[in-house]
């Protein structure tokens, strides 16, 4: 499977558009009125300062201390980048930031450093105390990284944590356990070998001796060799801490009869003779960046016993930091912790080695496009495993309160495990399967619109992105000019542009058209100019004839012409059972909306196709339809015409014996609020709905744009659903991402009949 490419030009436009950056700050009370500003400022807010003032641990209750991380450098070691300085290592802070709030819900605000002194740096840190509920350190090099550390853990009374140390260690220690647990080794009795003395290395075998690895069995290796006991070249404390008392001098001969190998070093650190010469069930965690020690291929040339980890998301066993850090602190904030200690990063360690021993749930495996079980390829669990926000926090949290620095303990753990699975964000991990199932399936995906720069743009990503091969339709002068001008001129020698002039199978496609429309009043001369001169004709003939596995459209011209379009070639009429699905994503839902496409006014039979379409659709992206018919009436009250039908729908549903939950009508406050729908006993939905039918095209389309100009809803859609081949219809206003959005979802085939 192709890795996927991402440009120098596509990496600075993710972060100019939308907006600059990579996160905005949002109030989260009523802004509105005189009495919401009396509230939230002059004079309400002068009692909860008073109250905090008396109280300095009410800051949890009413302010958002509880819930806020500061990440913190001064960009002396950024990435693998080196020293670029404060204002460099913002990009990389912002996303440290929207990372913990995307895995854990924890808030959290990039505060770049500008300077090198570890004093002033120490100083800074400590005067922001008040503000926030915890401090990840990121991204300063060693050893200054060790002080800032040191010392602002024993000066400041909130969590200090520096990832670049321990959240590699702890990440590393949880693949270490399943890995030994594999080999049937113990940690006390195996050797094990560190190369890379800096940070993360450090971190890495101080947590492994704090789990019962022996001083004297764990060799530490940096540029010099062997860090041993009586050693002067090269030292300093941290170094001397782990002096191991052994007379190998070398890497390699240090390799020789280890049990364990981990690398946080260089590339190439490691030779196939060096993995050749380790011990039975060799394991080896090479975990430099962007590239390993030694590649698993190379590895297993040598070793097929070996189990191999790497830093790599396109190598098995990832040893990924976003595993650890956004739950450790947030099993640490809500027990208002006061430290993350040893016993809050082993706990984090042994419920992730835990998790993965574990059956993966099914929306994992879609959105990994495989089967995951515990084994060699398989002892981390995934980044995108739904689990792991109630199962690791509660872990910290219990270790926190049995070592003492929980300033509020959790009486109720079932509880807390509960609020945490609410926490969860289920459209991140729909978005997630989709992508890894269009990698997967490598769709040849035809663009039609290749005279649009959103539609070229969209091309392009989905072609660089790895997903497949895309066509454009257009002519190649027009494609490379439009091109040339977002900047993407290199990318016209990827992408192949198609058209009638440059198709050997116009002829074919005419034939095949004039049999399709003879007998609707046109001629040779209608059909030539529809197949030769109608991008969106041609295109879907190109998909009818198997030339392309999928077809995305619509960028330019309304859908309800596209689609007549497409009617010439297809059969995607309500008649023949086509249907348009719209997701809406808000605030961490996700609610289809049918029919926004096909059903200008859907009969009664019509709603119930449309509700089966659009649970069929529901299931591609992962979700258990729960159908709600909506209207302005609920239950049969008031009475009217137009409400009746959708009354009288779900009996059709009910005679047919669908296999998903359906009720209605209802408003659309009794479909999507648990509170509202409680008040409705006999309410056959055991939930909110996820699937509104509504009782017009006009209806739905207008509901959907009201939720995405109103309530800045993301908007996925309308699937066209229901027909013979996957083909898709993006909106006049779509941006590349949506359009390539439409793509995946078309490489999938969501929604073919």
């Amino acid at each position: 499977m192709p890795k996927a490419k991402i440009t120098n030009e596509e990496a600075l436009a993710f972060h100019i558009d939308p907006t600059p950056g990579k996160f905005e700050v949002t109030p989260s009370v009523p802004m509105t009125t005189q009495r919401d500003l009396s509230l939230a400022y002059s004079p309400g807010v002068a009692v909860p300062c008073e109250a905090i003032a008396d109280n300095p641990q009410t800051a949890y209750d009413y302010t958002n201390k509880g819930n806020l991380v500061a990440v913190i450098s001064n960009g002396t070691a950024v990435l693998g980048l080196g020293n670029l300085g404060a204002l460099a290592s913002k990009p990389v802070m912002e996303g440290k930031a929207v990372l913990f709030k995307r895995f854990a819900d924890v808030n959290s605000i990039d505060i770049e450093l500008d300077t090198e002194d570890p004093e002033a740096f120490i100083n800074a840190v400590k005067l922001m105390g008040p503000t926030f509920g915890g401090i990840n350190l990121e991204d300063i090099k060693a050893p200054e990284c060790f002080i800032i550390e040191q010392r602002l853990k024993e000066e400041m009374n909130i969590p200090v944590f520096h990832d670049d140390q321990h959240g590699t260690a702890v990440i590393c220690a949880a693949g270490l356990l399943n890995a030994l647990h594999l080999s049937g080794k113990k940690i006390e009795d195996c050797r094990i070998v560190l190369n890379g003395a800096g940070a993360a290395g450090i971190a890495c075998i101080e947590l492994i001796k704090a789990m019962g690895a022996k001083h004297d069995n764990c060799i530490v290796c940096d540029t010099k060799g062997v860090i041993y006991q009586g050693r002067k070249d090269g030292m300093n404390q941290w170094k001397s801490a782990h002096a191991a008392n052994t007379k190998l001098r070398t890497l390699e001969e240090a390799m020789d009869g280890a049990d364990v190998f981990l690398g946080v070093s260089v590339k190439g650190a490691v030779t196939q003779d060096m993995v050749a010469s380790m011990a039975d069930n060799p394991v080896i965690f090479a975990m430099a960046n962007p590239d390993p020690e030694i590649t698993p291929e190379e590895a297993h040339e040598v070793r097929n016993d070996a189990i191999v980890a790497t830093g790599r998301s396109d190598y098995p066993n990832q040893v990924n930091n976003v595993l650890g850090f956004p739950y450790l602190f947030r099993g640490a904030l809500d027990i208002n912790a006061r430290a993350i200690n040893d016993e809050m990063k082993i706990a984090c360690a042994q419920a992730l080695a835990e998790l993965a021993r574990e059956d993966v749930p099914d929306e994992v495996a879609m959105a990994y496009g495989k089967k995951l079980s515990f084994g060699r390829d398989y002892i981390i669990p995934t980044p995108f495993d739904p689990r792991l926000i109630h199962v690791i926090p509660p872990a910290v949290a219990k270790a926190g309160m049995d070592t003492g620095v929980a300033r509020r303990p959790i009486i109720d753990m079932d509880g807390y495990e509960q609020s945490l699975k609410a926490r969860m964000d289920p459209t991140a991990s729909i978005l997630r399967g989709i992508t890894a199932r269009a990698r997967k399936n490598q769709a040849t995906m035809i663009f039609a619109e290749g005279d649009n720069s959103q539609a070229l743009r969209a091309a392009v990503q989905y072609q660089r992105n790895g997903y497949g091969q895309a066509l454009v339709v257009g002519r190649e002068d027009d494609v490379k000019a439009k091109l040339t001008a977002d900047g993407l001129g290199d990318a016209v020698r990827e992408l192949r542009v198609v058209n009638a002039a440059n198709t050997e199978h116009l002829e074919t496609y005419k034939d095949f058209l004039y049999k399709r429309l003879q007998r609707q009043g046109f001629d040779h001369h209608d059909i030539h100019r529809l197949a030769a001169r109608d991008r969106h004709v041609f295109a879907s003939l190109m998909l009818a004839h198997g030339h392309g596995d999928g077809l995305i459209t619509g960028a330019t011209r309304k859908s309800a012409y596209v689609l007549d379009r497409i009617n010439h070639v297809f059969d995607a009429t309500a008649a023949d059972g086509a249907v348009g699905v719209t997701a809406v994503l808000h605030k961490g839902r996700i609610v289809l909306i049918a029919d926004t496409l096909v059903h200008e006014w859907p009969e009664t039979e019509d709603l119930a196709n449309i509700a089966e379409r659009a649970a069929a659709v529901a299931r591609g992206l992962g979700l258990e339809p729960r159908v709600a018919f909506v209207s302005f009436s609920t239950f049969g009250y008031p009475v009217s015409e137009r409400a009746s039908k959708l009354h009288e729908a779900p009996a059709i549903l009910e005679a047919r014996g669908v296999d998903f939950e359906f009720e209605g009508e209802m408003t659309a406050d009794v479909a999507l609020n648990a509170d509202v729908m409680a008040q409705y006993p006999f309410c056959r939905l055991s939930g909110p709905a996820n699937i509104l039918v509504v009782p017009a095209r006009h209806s739905a389309s207008i509901s959907v744009k009201m939720m995405q100009e109103l309530a800045g809803a993301t908007v996925i859609g309308p699937i066209l659903s229901g027909i013979d081949q996957p083909i898709q219809i993006c909106s006049t206003n779509s941006t590349s991402n949506d359009i390539l959005n439409m793509a995946m979802l078309a490489a999938t085939r969501l929604g073919k009949k």
